[in-house]
């Protein structure tokens, strides 16, 4: 008989608060769900269930898979452009997006899905093993398991790399500080701009997003830009547009990247169409008439609007065709021709690597 895999035991979750006398159940803190959770139930995200009369999380040292992409796939492009990252996530989300391009892994248990077992310093070995010098939590969302990634984040600040959280924004004041604690960079996903939209579409709210949004750029060192995926009647009304970027510049100012991409069908709108490339250029031509610096364009081939500019001069700095860079003339974090400082961490071309390929490492056993 062959020995049983090892499981890593349910961890003990944070925020959380302990049993209602009136009906036993437990109050969870962690996001704005505020999931109220009785013995042997989890919450919404799947993966955070009620033990013993403790909130415990199933996510915590389990991965459903690793990845190595080029950093502008999660989309950062002012954040170490060309170079890997080593990318991975667990299993469950907080929200109910009906469009969701990862709900396998998402809308998934973490007996559905595969996982694995790996530690922090697993993880950390792993990616200093594949040359990546940062770690993106992602596929699902970080949120929901706050708890490893937090661990990983420290581990990962103590050998000198960098921690990515790929998240939706949806993360409780309480909990959020502590989550972004040892975090260096992030994108956050807009999913659309009005209520309407987050609360029949993703089955949560758009205040407690913008929060973060506000929090990130005014209480902390985080990088982070934001993506806003456009579908089809959905959210891509150019007045809905306009009022997204006209709020980005008002509340976080020129300099906060942002990304419009291209919806494909999956999950339970199979039905809607792509997003058709006219549609994204047109929201990048506001944005970039409201006064934002740097908005991009995703999931579409746009040379000119995968391309970061010098907001000085105007000159083209990092050219891509889709992840690889054809062209690098950064210096020093600037424009070599008119010294505009540019916003973000971008290596000078000697320390960078250029056009690497994705590289799939399965699941680490």
């Amino acid at each position: 008989m062959e020995p049983m895999p090892t499981v890593t035991p349910a961890h003990e979750a944070r925020w959380w608060e302990p049993p209602d006398p009136r009906d036993g159940k437990i109050l969870c803190t962690l996001c704005p769900r505020y999931c109220r959770v009785g013995e042997g139930q989890a919450g919404f995200c799947f993966i955070r269930r009620v033990e013993q009369g403790k909130m415990v999380t199933l996510g915590y040292g389990r991965s459903t898979g690793f990845a190595v992409d080029p950093i502008e796939k999660k989309p950062l492009n002012h954040y170490l452009p060309g170079t890997p990252i080593l990318s991975f996530g667990t299993a469950g989300c907080n929200l109910g997006c009906k469009f969701c391009q990862n709900w396998s892994i998402s809308k998934a248990r973490l007996d559905q899905a595969g996982s694995v077992d790996v530690t922090p310093a697993d993880v950390c070995a792993l990616a200093q093993h594949q040359g990546c010098p940062a770690i993106a939590f992602t596929y699902n969302d970080p949120v929901t398991f706050a708890e490893y990634v937090i661990d990983v984040s420290r581990e990962a600040r103590s050998r000198g790399l960098k921690s990515v959280l790929v998240t939706a924004g949806y993360v409780t004041e309480e909990a959020r500080r502590e989550l972004y604690a040892h975090a260096d960079a992030a994108n956050v996903d807009l999913k659309g701009f009005t209520e309407d939209f987050y609360k029949k579409i993703t089955f949560s709210h758009l205040a407690p997003v913008l929060e973060t949004l506000i929090w990130l750029k005014r209480e902390t060192q985080v990088w982070f830009e934001i993506t806003n995926l456009m579908i089809p009647g959905l959210n891509d009304d150019v007045a809905e547009t306009r009022a997204l970027a006209e709020w980005v510049m008002r509340e976080l100012g020129p300099d906060v990247p942002l990304h419009f991409t291209a919806f494909h069908p999956d999950f339970k709108m199979r039905d809607r169409p792509h997003t058709p490339p006219e549609t994204l250029a047109t929201a990048r031509r506001i944005a970039r008439e409201v006064g934002l610096h740097y908005v991009y364009t995703g999931n579409v081939h746009d040379p000119d609007g995968q391309t970061t500019f010098c907001s000085g001069c105007g000159d083209a700095l990092v050219v891509r065709d889709w992840y690889r860079i054809l062209k690098y003339k950064v210096r020093n974090n600037a424009c070599p021709g008119c010294g505009t400082r540019l916003a973000g961490l971008f290596p000078d071309a000697a320390d960078q690597r250029l056009g690497g390929r994705r590289r799939y490492l399965g699941l680490v056993s």
